[in-house]
């Protein structure tokens, strides 16, 4: 084996790959260009590599692991097409997101009771049914919405129509994956249909909601929260104004979160390479899943607020919670 690259700011991998491949390469995702991935087999990435014909065509990359969750930034067509397996990290960072859910609710209950208020789960994958099963834990009337899973059977649950969720729901909060159909999902229709006084959260991707239609609608909202903004790193300030609570993409960024997405992304790389030593890598850690009640998500607001350009910066020097 020859070549593969890895952002630098995944964390816990480096020395891992060293003995199987001849030549192993460290880079920030600015530096991952069509020039650094040319003689490269693999690559081990972030959300910030964008993987389509623009940075592949031509290069000897047949292995692309993202240690994510989503994979929007990935063109799985155009790789499919061109011999290349993209893999993710599903559920990964799970109940990372989880927490920083109840964390902002946690902020919103004590400016508002929230006893007895619905919770409306958009999407109810990985992170979704975390949070609706914690809602639920914690006292909250609990609504979930999930097309694909209710056309697949359900798997179990008791899901809604979005109509219903949306008119019936105190708190909504999305976390559905980026397709190209579903771009602008929460619209300006989707917030008519929102309770007036309603809280909104969206940790899912930026280009779930349409911006100018949330802030078409501020005064009719209760309090939002934002992680996830359209055109990272270059978001939106009006929206960072006008949000009640606004994050930099760091809601999954737990030491679990990342452990979870290095093993998975390694042991990907393994069974691709067949590298039999690291089928069942994994990192050895004691560190919690969530800690709800210990984070100081606010701590996190004043990070993104004093600094909004430092966006990419702020995400890359995180200190990982857990």
């Amino acid at each position: 084996m020859h070549k593969i690259v890895i952002d630098k700011a995944v964390p816990y991998i480096s020395g891992v790959f060293e003995p199987y491949f001849d030549n192993v390469v460290y880079a920030p995702a600015a530096e991952i260009d069509a020039a650094a991935v040319r003689d490269a087999d693999a690559l081990i990435i972030r959300t910030r590599t964008k993987c389509n014909a623009a940075l592949l065509e031509g290069s000897a990359v047949k292995f692309i692991a993202t240690a994510t969750i989503g994979m929007d930034h990935i063109d799985a067509d155009w790789c499919a097409a061109n011999g290349i397996l993209a893999v993710n990290a599903p559920g990964c960072n799970a109940d990372g997101v989880m927490e920083w859910v109840f964390a902002a609710l946690n902020v919103f209950s004590a400016r508002r009771s929230l006893e007895g208020a619905t919770l409306g789960v958009i999407g109810v994958g990985q992170v979704g049914h975390r949070v609706a099963d914690m809602g639920r834990k914690r006292g909250f009337r609990v609504l979930e919405n999930d097309p694909p899973l209710q056309a697949a059977g359900g798997g179990g649950r008791e899901l809604t129509d979005l109509d219903t969720l949306l008119a019936q729901s105190d708190i909504v909060t999305v976390h559905i994956p980026l397709w190209e159909q579903n771009r602008d999902f929460a619209d300006a229709a989707f917030f008519a249909r929102m309770k007036p006084g309603a809280i909104f959260l969206n940790a899912s991707r930026g280009g779930i909601v349409d911006e100018a239609a949330l802030l078409a609608v501020r005064g009719k909202l209760g309090p939002i929260a934002i992680d996830v903004w359209k055109g990272e790193p270059r978001i939106n300030m009006e929206l960072l104004a006008a949000a009640d609570i606004a994050t930099p993409h760091i809601a999954g960024y737990t030491k679990v979160g990342k452990i979870n997405a290095t093993v998975a992304s390694v042991r990907a790389a393994a069974k691709f390479f067949q590298i039999d030593d690291l089928l069942q890598f994994e990192i050895k850690h004691d560190y919690l899943p969530y800690n709800i009640e210990g984070y100081d998500i606010l701590k996190d607001d004043l990070l993104l607020r004093k600094a909004p350009y430092d966006f990419e910066l702020i995400r890359t020097n995180y200190s990982l919670r857990g």
